[in-house]
């Protein structure tokens, strides 16, 4: 995610890194490099311009402690600067309604029907609403028949009217089918349509104009770049929407459009999505993003997705089993599947601070864990209990049952044990209490 206008950016601080002081000269150079970070990272030239005179004028202003380095100076104020760009504070979605109607509209291919079946997902799974599905996509062909495979994995029902080509018709109904049993939330999917094209403008039109939704949501793919921005104008115009979803931000996207599009439609970026899981959707948060951007990392949407999958009756098992050191393969394999739920790998090697920068040339695989996971699966209870018992012979037919090689089993006893000693370095009462701490984050 903004690898290219990171390492940009990173390059245009180094200019007044080691320098004893900020001057309009070396402040002026490193300017010139973070605008064309920006303007190669499709903003556009008149806001890329405006961004660089507030940093320039803030800095040229600004008394530099003597404890704080000029190039550490410029990070903050470039920082700060993306935050108010970006919208300063996330946005709630908004679910004060019975039934809540969301709207959801875009451009033909940007991830609408995906985006769909994401928030259905997250608003079950995370803020505990009875979510039906409305299928209002009479054009596309397989439009149907994706949201019906895709709620099917989420458990989710979708409202379908055979035949009815109104999608005026088919929303009014979800809505009144959603009241009959008791649903709380309405998502309607529509068509996906052209700024250009007035007669399916006039469609998304009407449909708002039916069912008076809560929230009406634009969705972006940001690999369009700039053009997403113009695009979100002109439906903003149309539609007067309450909040966008940026799309694909695990694509080749150069990060104009999540860095503009808030500043030219003057609506909130609600939600972000990144790669095809149903789980894979986050609130945007502006600062932390600036954070990514910037190569900060952002510890606290680690510390979120971990929260998420934290089972505190399992924690006091394994903290119990840490103590009396009896963890073994099967909390190994348990603890293997909880960072798989988190999501993207390279993802969450990004969030950690200085580490995405060293990452960015690497291809982290989510199939990383597969072989691990086979040479575990190809041990019997009793080996996966006490490891201590595989011997060379065990060994050998671990690595053919698992189609590995005996290497690659002791390189992963090796990374067990080591594991092993890490996690009980956290068992103690003070290391706990640090975890304990983290996990509170949220409830903050």
């Amino acid at each position: 995610m903004f690898e290219n206008l990171s390492e940009k950016l990173d390059r245009a601080f180094k200019i007044i890194k080691g320098n004893g002081k900020i001057t309009e000269i070396n402040i002026s150079e490193s300017i010139k490099e973070v605008r064309k970070a920006l303007i190669s990272a499709d903003v556009s030239y008149q806001i890329a311009k405006d961004f660089c005179d507030k940093v320039k004028q803030k800095a040229l202003g600004q008394n530099v402690l003597t404890s704080v380095e000029p190039g550490q100076m410029m990070i903050k104020m470039v920082h700060d600067e993306l935050v108010t760009l970006m919208g300063e504070t996330s946005s709630e979605i908004n679910l004060k309604a019975s039934p809540v109607i969301i709207l959801i509209a875009g451009l033909q291919g940007s991830g609408k029907t995906t985006f769909s079946a994401k928030l259905a997902n997250y608003l079950k799974t995370k803020k505990s609403k009875q979510v039906l599905l409305v299928a209002g996509d009479v054009y596309r062909p397989a439009a149907i028949n994706q949201l019906q495979v895709l709620a099917s994995q989420i458990n989710v029902p979708v409202f379908t009217e055979e035949g009815n080509n109104n999608p005026v018709d088919i929303a009014l109904k979800g809505i009144q089918q959603a009241k009959q049993s008791n649903c709380n939330v309405v998502i309607i999917d529509t068509a996906g349509r052209l700024a250009v094209d007035e007669q399916m403008m006039n469609e998304i039109a009407n449909i708002k104009q039916a069912v008076s939704p809560t929230e009406t949501l634009f969705v972006v793919d940001s690999m369009t770049g700039q053009d997403a921005v113009n695009t979100a104008k002109a439906f903003n115009d149309r539609l007067d929407y309450d909040g966008v979803v940026l799309t694909k931000l695990d694509g080749d996207t150069r990060g104009g459009a999540a860095l503009t599009i808030r500043h030219v439609v003057s609506k909130p970026i609600k939600f972000i999505s990144i790669g095809e899981k149903l789980d894979a959707l986050d609130v945007f948060h502006p600062d932390r993003m600036a954070n990514r951007i910037l190569g900060m990392g952002d510890i606290v949407s680690l510390v979120e997705r971990a929260q998420e999958q934290y089972d505190e009756q399992e924690a006091r098992k394994l903290s119990k089993k840490l103590h009396n050191n009896t963890f073994d393969f099967n909390d190994f394999l348990s603890q293997i599947h909880q960072i798989k739920k988190m999501g993207n790998l390279k993802d969450l090697v990004g969030m950690i601070p200085g580490v995405g920068k060293m990452m960015k040339d690497v291809d982290i695989n989510d199939d990383a864990f597969k072989g691990i996971e086979a040479i575990i699966g190809s041990m019997t209870p009793k080996e996966r209990e006490n490891p201590s018992i595989i011997d060379v012979s065990r060994k050998q037919r671990i690595a053919k049952g698992s189609g590995t090689k005996v290497e690659e089993v002791n390189r992963l006893l090796k990374q067990f044990e080591q594991t092993r000693k890490m996690m009980q370095s956290f068992s103690g009462k003070g290391k706990m209490k640090q975890l304990q701490n983290m996990r509170n984050l949220r409830r903050r």
